[in-house]
C-alpha cells in the first residue's frame, strides 16, 4: 500500500468516525427542523381557518361568534363602521351597526377572501388579505359592493390564534 493510499484510508476512517459521532446530533437537528416547519404550516392553516370563520360569522350576522375570533381584551376591529377594542365592544359595535341575527331582506351578503399573505413569528403573526363584498342586485345577479384588503395582527391566546388587530380598507368602491 502506498503512502497516498494509506493517507486516503486514514482520512476516510476519520471522516466515518466523525460522521458516526455527529449523526445523532444531525438527526436531532433534522427532527427539530421538521417539527418547526410542521408547526409553521399548522399555524398558517389555523390562521386561514380564522380568516374564513370571520367571513362566515360576518355573513351570517353571528356577532357573538364574530367577536370571539378576537383576543379577549386587546382584540381590535377597525373598519367602515367604526372601531372597537375587546370582544364585548366589538360585539356591541357590530350589533348596533348591523344588528345581531337581523332579519334579511334578501339572500344576504358574501365576503370572499383571497391572496392571503401570512407571516408567523412565534406566538404572533401578521397577514394581508384581499376581500370582495358581494350582494344580490335588484335583478338577482351578484353585484360586488366593495373591493379591499385587511391588515391583520394575530396573537396565540390560550393555544388558539385570534385577531389582535384587524383593520379593513376599502380599495375600490362599488360602481355607480
Amino acid at each position: 500500500m502506498s503512502v497516498m493510499q494509506a493517507l486516503i484510508r486514514a482520512t476516510a476512517a476519520v471522516c466515518l468516525a466523525a460522521t458516526a459521532l455527529t449523526a445523532p446530533a444531525l438527526a436531532a437537528t433534522d427532527v427539530e427542523s421538521l417539527a418547526a416547519r410542521v408547526q409553521a404550516l399548522e399555524d398558517r392553516e389555523e390562521i386561514r381557518e380564522l380568516l374564513l370563520a370571520y367571513g362566515r360569522a360576518l355573513d351570517s350576522r353571528d356577532f357573538i361568534a364574530f367577536s370571539n375570533l378576537f383576543a379577549e381584551e386587546e382584540g381590535e376591529w377597525i373598519g367602515g363602521l367604526g372601531s372597537a377594542k375587546g370582544r364585548k365592544a366589538i360585539f356591541e359595535l357590530m350589533d348596533a351597526s348591523i344588528g345581531h341575527n337581523a332579519p334579511r331582506t334578501g339572500p344576504g351578503s358574501y365576503h370572499v377572501f383571497s391572496n392571503e399573505q401570512i407571516e408567523v413569528d412565534g406566538d404572533r403573526a401578521s397577514a394581508t388579505t384581499k376581500w370582495i363584498f358581494v350582494m344580490q342586485s335588484d335583478d338577482a345577479s351578484p353585484r360586488w359592493v366593495y373591493l379591499g384588503h385587511y391588515d391583520d395582527t394575530f396573537v396565540r391566546e390560550d393555544g388558539r390564534w385570534r385577531f389582535l388587530r384587524r383593520e379593513a380598507f376599502t380599495d375600490v368602491p362599488a360602481p355607480q
